[in-house]
């Protein structure tokens, strides 16, 4: 994935390069101060909350993009009204062997099959324990290790080593790259058990996410539901294992799909997250990539939403272009806030 930290022309030099190289290029180009310092775009109209957490506007980055915390300043003042990154496991792992990451830019989609690369949580926590004060709220991603013995475990040890830094947490239980990850979906009762029990044990309030995947059954879903309502939002959607319509030369390529093509699928999944859920505060994730996509997840049902693939082929500016865009449009309809245009159109996802 190309994560761009210096111009549109940037993005396209990236381009050119190995996805996971041009990735890594860009986040260090960003921790030496070459990103947009513009800070988050904000009006009344926008101003929104989730949860505990005030939020500039509703444009977030979402996690994957800054692994492992090393350009947290820079990305809180490049546009977006929140970030999130990881995600974290308790011990430092390599992930799944390379090449992992691939550009679908036919679809404007990318696949990844990276398996929690990350520096560990240990590491993370001393970089986030770095980020200024009074920034955009900053979130981590939660995971478990790839050969670990209990795992839901793993995001409990996490929160207790990071949480201090944070200001939520997302329970990842719905990656597609780590093996019988997302059976801990069926199995979330004891894993929040132990997450609320160590945010509870923490000196500050952090808000607890949970992440889902695309994929779930109607059934599945409605068996999830208990365990969603104790979050303090749910986050929807993780990348998908569909592969319906792409016409990329690594369309066959193993992994979660991103972009584009996840539009429709992680909205319907949204809308129905929002009949069933009316009171907890919903996330929309997956093919966002203007202010038209933005504003049809929150009237969907989303109190903000977060990006990442489309900045591979959009640029920087994109966070700036959606935020002013959402504005207008939120003013276009009449609507005061973000909060009064959420989930106003929920029932045309519905049929």
């Amino acid at each position: 994935m190309i994560a761009d930290a210096v111009s549109d022309w940037g993005t396209k030099l990236l381009r050119r390069l190995d996805p996971e190289t041009a990735h890594a290029l860009a986040l260090k180009a960003l921790s030496a101060g070459l990103g947009p310092r513009t800070g988050p775009v904000t009006t009344q109209r926008l101003t929104t909350r989730v949860g505990r957490l005030t939020l500039p506007n509703p444009v977030g980055l979402a996690a994957g993009f800054d692994k492992d915390a090393m350009a947290v300043a820079p990305l809180s003042r490049a546009g977006f009204g929140l970030v999130e990154v990881g995600a974290a496991t308790p011990r430092a792992q390599p992930g799944n062997p390379r090449p992992r990451m691939f550009r679908l830019s036919e679809d404007r989609a990318a696949i990844n099959r990276f398996g929690f690369n990350n520096a560990g949580a240990r590491a993370i926590a001393a970089r986030l324990s770095k980020r200024p004060e009074g920034g955009v709220p900053v979130g981590l991603n939660l995971g478990a290790n790839k050969d670990s013995a209990d795992r839901a475990a793993d995001y409990a040890a996490v929160l207790r080593t990071c949480g201090p830094h944070i200001d939520f947490a997302t329970v990842n239980v719905s990656s597609p790259n780590t093996a019988g990850l997302r059976d801990l979906q069926a199995e979330l009762g004891p894993l929040l058990d132990g997450v609320m029990a160590t945010r509870d044990a923490l000196a500050r309030p952090v808000d607890i996410w949970i992440k889902i995947a695309p994929d779930l059954s109607d059934e599945a879903l409605d068996a999830m539901v208990p365990h969603l309502a104790r979050a303090d939002a749910v986050v929807a959607t993780n990348t998908t294992l569909a592969r319906d319509g792409l016409r990329s030369l690594h369309a066959s390529e193993a992994g979660g799909l991103s972009g584009q093509p996840l539009f429709e699928r992680s909205t319907r999944i949204l809308a129905k997250l929002r009949s069933l859920l009316p009171d907890t505060p919903l996330i929309g994730v997956g093919g966002v990539g203007s202010a038209e996509q933005a504003y049809a997840k929150i009237t969907a049902g989303a109190s903000a939403v977060q990006l990442y693939t489309a900045l591979a082929y959009a640029g920087p500016g994109l966070v700036r272009e959606i935020a002013e865009g959402l504005d207008a449009l939120l003013a276009r309809d009449g609507f005061a806030s973000v909060a009064d245009a959420v989930g106003t159109k929920t029932d045309d996802w519905l049929n």
